[in-house]
């Protein structure tokens, strides 16, 4: 008995032949021919499926490419669940480093070099766990100079009074 049968308590039909076995029936060419005409639609229709779905797909595809000398950030998703580089959990980072590349390995792999602190760890990735650093000068901040007194207290000026209430018991 098919585990389809023995499951369901009956036998399994499949558009590739709809007869019984226990039927008495002369099977020829016709059969052959409906099997495989049957076999021919089923094809069709998952290269149909397969074609629609590559289709989805390859509107958010794009292909990136990474020169020697190049600066990326490394995604750590896949071990959020370690705790590896310092926070856990919501506020545990998604991209650490600014790492250059060195070398390009194959189409889609690259070979950074990290830090001495992250030595346990391979140097190299795919692409899709790299991001691209993009020069911005607005993220630098230049440090700016404070004054300190030699007395740390400060006065409480008040600037405003916002409300009143009197109490009465």
């Amino acid at each position: 008995m098919a585990p389809f049968e023995a499951m369901y308590g009956r036998r399994c039909k499949i558009p590739l032949c709809w007869s019984e076995l226990g039927e008495n029936k002369v099977l020829g060419p016709q059969m052959i021919h409906d099997t495989e005409r049957q076999v021919q639609i089923i094809h069709e229709r998952l290269k149909q499926a397969f074609d629609r779905q590559k289709a989805y797909v390859d509107t958010k595809r794009r292909d990136i490419q990474y020169e020697v000398g190049d600066k990326a950030f490394l995604k750590v998703s896949p071990w959020k669940k370690v705790l590896r580089f310092g926070k856990k959990g919501k506020l545990s980072p998604r991209y650490i480093g600014l790492f250059e590349v060195i070398e390009r390995i194959g189409l889609v792999a690259y070979r950074l070099t990290l830090q001495p602190k992250f030595d346990k760890i391979h140097n190299v990735f795919h692409v899709s766990m790299l991001r691209r650093y993009r020069s911005d000068t607005s993220h630098i901040l230049e440090p700016e100079e404070v004054e300190l007194n030699s007395d740390p207290s400060y006065k409480e000026d008040p600037i405003q009074i916002l409300d009143r209430e009197i109490k009465r018991l």
